[in-house]
């Protein structure tokens, strides 16, 4: 049974843990005045990251957890502050003295650390990665994030779903419509609606876009880390084609405000002939890449995550599927209908996952000429009902999570598990048998975001 989510919430006498699992959502409730809770991590090692920003969000202790280091409080943030508790109102904080943060590492004869980041060149987001070295050989990686934490959970009690939304679709900038999307399946849960047709079809073309626009971003990325600039050429040539495609059908480069209750005109015929024109090229793309063999050299058998390891660390997205595990939120009968076929591979390795998104993008330009849809209805929403609702969507790095309660017709609790929270965990069992000049790609190939994965 796979750990999607674990995350706490505060009610009046006690806290409430909520553990959220494929088949399954489990609640316990824990004492305010004691709070206790028995780790899960022996079992789901990603459970450990769930149970430590517990722990700096509301105080609760984590028995017998193998980890117990703050996750999201730094080094000088103040003891015995919890900012998500009811009760914690401040818009500052002091600094407390400094307290070092005890990287896990490998010692030994000839071992030596590399610390990389947080300040990173160009526009990469704050992250360190803390690397043990035996010569070029990766021993131990530890990723430590959480340097801009926004405090979104916080931020967003209190506020109606529509003045949510604003917040919400800009947490992640390669998953805004995702998240969107997650933002409309529980407004539609909290007004008792269903979609119309034409509308879940223009979500889903505009899902399938920002997939597009990412897997393009990728594919020129990950073999210019390999060194293969012309292919970053191409691909930011085709990204930035397709991020103006979405600002001409949302208005905005990244489809913020995209996801509403009203049918817009799209022209269906220019789109079409857009998607057909992009077509030639990912075919060109690949020809070209995949007759390249010292480029394939780099990609295979570089970042390998077995299956064993992708179900044990819970991981979503392409970096599941690359290694054979068969998990995409799509899989149901609307995705079905028009044209979803699952991508898949099983090496788990850098080229697996450059593969997936070749696939996938040729897919999603299928998927799109299905959905183009000229009807332009709307729904209206009506009364909303006070509730736990949670809803799932699959963005462009693998299944988003989201829970948010209402009450009295406000945000009571708001909760999302970006794909990369998870993933972020496992990034560290792919490079024990690479060397650190490796490590640009194998991340890369990945591709996680930072900003999701910090709120």
């Amino acid at each position: 049974m796979r750990l999607i989510a674990r995350y706490a919430k505060e009610l009046e006498n006690d806290f409430e843990i909520i553990t959220v699992y494929e088949d399954e959502i489990k609640k316990e409730s824990i004492s305010k005045e004691n709070p206790r809770l028995t780790t899960l991590a022996k079992r789901y090692p990603t459970a450990i990251w769930f149970e430590r920003k517990m722990h700096d969000d509301f105080g609760i202790i984590i028995e017998d957890a193998f980890d117990k280091r703050p996750l999201v409080h730094h080094e000088r943030f103040p003891k015995n502050v919890h900012p998500l508790r009811k009760d914690f109102n401040k818009d500052t904080l002091e600094y407390a003295e400094y307290l070092p943060y005890k990287y896990e590492t490998i010692s030994g004869d000839g071992v030596f650390q590399v610390a990389v980041g947080p300040i990173h060149a160009g526009i990469i987001e704050p992250g360190h990665f803390q690397f043990s070295q035996a010569g070029e050989d990766m021993l131990h990686l530890e990723v430590r994030h959480f340097y801009k934490n926004r405090g979104i959970e916080k931020m967003l009690e209190g506020k109606t779903l529509d003045e949510a939304k604003l917040i919400i679709e800009r947490i992640s900038g390669n998953e805004s419509i995702a998240y969107q999307i997650c933002w409309r399946d529980i407004m539609l849960q909290a007004t008792s609606k269903e979609l119309p047709l034409a509308l879940q079809k223009r979500h889903a073309l505009l899902l399938e876009l920002e997939r597009i626009i990412h897997h393009l971003t990728d594919l020129g990325f990950i073999p210019n880390d390999a060194g293969f600039g012309a292919a970053l050429a191409f691909g930011s040539k085709l990204a930035e084609d397709a991020r103006r495609k979405m600002k001409e059908l949302t208005g905005h480069r990244f489809g913020f405000g995209a996801i509403d209750f009203t049918n817009r005109f799209i022209d269906t015929a220019t789109l079409s002939e857009w998607l057909n024109d992009l077509q030639h090229s990912i075919e060109f793309f690949e020809d070209w890449i995949i007759d390249i063999p010292s480029l394939w050299d780099r990609f295979d058998t570089t970042g390998i995550l077995s299956l064993k390891k992708a179900a044990k660390y819970s991981t979503v997205g392409v970096v599941a599927r690359a290694s054979g595990l068969t998990q995409d939120r799509r899989i149901n009968k609307f995705y079905l209908d028009h044209g979803f076929v699952m991508a898949s591979e099983v090496s788990g390795d850098v080229g697996a996952r450059f593969k997936i998104r070749l696939q996938e993008v040729k897919n999603s330009i299928v998927m799109m000429h299905n959905f183009l849809e000229e009807d332009e209805s709307s729904l209206a929403l009506g009364q909303l009902y006070d509730g736990e609702y949670y809803s799932f969507a699959e963005s462009s790095i693998g299944e988003l999570f989201m829970a948010i309660d209402i009450k009295e017709g406000v945000i009571e609790r708001f909760f999302v598990r970006d794909p990369s929270f998870v993933n972020w965990q496992a990034l560290h069992v792919m490079m024990r048998s690479d060397i650190i000049a490796d490590f640009p790609l194998i991340n890369k190939s990945c591709d996680l975001s930072y900003a999701g994965n910090d709120l």
